[in-house]
């Protein structure tokens, strides 16, 4: 059988915001670099938070023109999972977003300059070591730095840049700083 295709609309996370009467489905987010229930897919990001497209075919007609970048990368999968600190650009527009959550935790629609959308904050989750002794990190939105400064360690903030994929600077985590629970 394989995984599941499908999404109803009262099973999908509330964080989405989707009204219970206009339609049986919610867009089921493909497998990506989020969880399904830490992701928003890119059509409800266009269609529902910017008000860009009044429907799904108007999305799908935005997202094939090549014109949304999820970190830097095209997307023209509708369903793709972008999930917390993801930089959503729009070129034709010039606008750039980070999905951050607001106070009750959703998703808020956050615009930032484009030397912010240069970068992105990633939490640590593991840290081992490869092949031939090759240490390496992993980020919680499943990217692979290999060779990372040898005092970063596992839960600390990593900035990295989405261009190179590089390391820019990194935070311990440690009492006293500002986090997002």
């Amino acid at each position: 059988r394989g995984p599941k295709k499908h999404l109803k609309r009262l099973a999908a996370p509330k964080h989405w915001m989707l009204d219970k009467l206009s339609g049986v489905f919610a867009p089921r987010p493909s497998s990506g670099p989020h969880k399904l229930r830490e992701s928003l897919p890119i059509i409800l990001f266009i269609r529902n938070r910017l008000k860009y497209a009044l429907s799904y075919d108007e999305a799908k007609k935005i997202v094939m023109q090549r014109l949304i970048k999820v970190d830097g990368k095209v997307r023209t999968d509708l369903t793709f999972p972008a999930g917390f600190m993801d930089v959503m650009s729009i070129e034709k527009t010039s606008e750039n977003f980070r999905l951050i959550y607001d106070v009750k935790g959703r998703f808020a629609v956050h615009r930032i300059t484009p030397e912010e959308a240069a970068y992105k904050l990633c939490k640590v989750t593991k840290q081992k070591t490869g092949p031939k002794g090759v240490p390496f990190i992993v980020t919680h939105d499943g990217r692979t730095i290999r060779y990372p400064d040898p005092l970063i360690k596992v839960n600390d903030t990593v900035q990295v840049n989405t261009q190179t994929g590089k390391v820019m600077d990194f935070l311990k985590f440690e009492g006293g700083n500002m986090c997002m629970i």
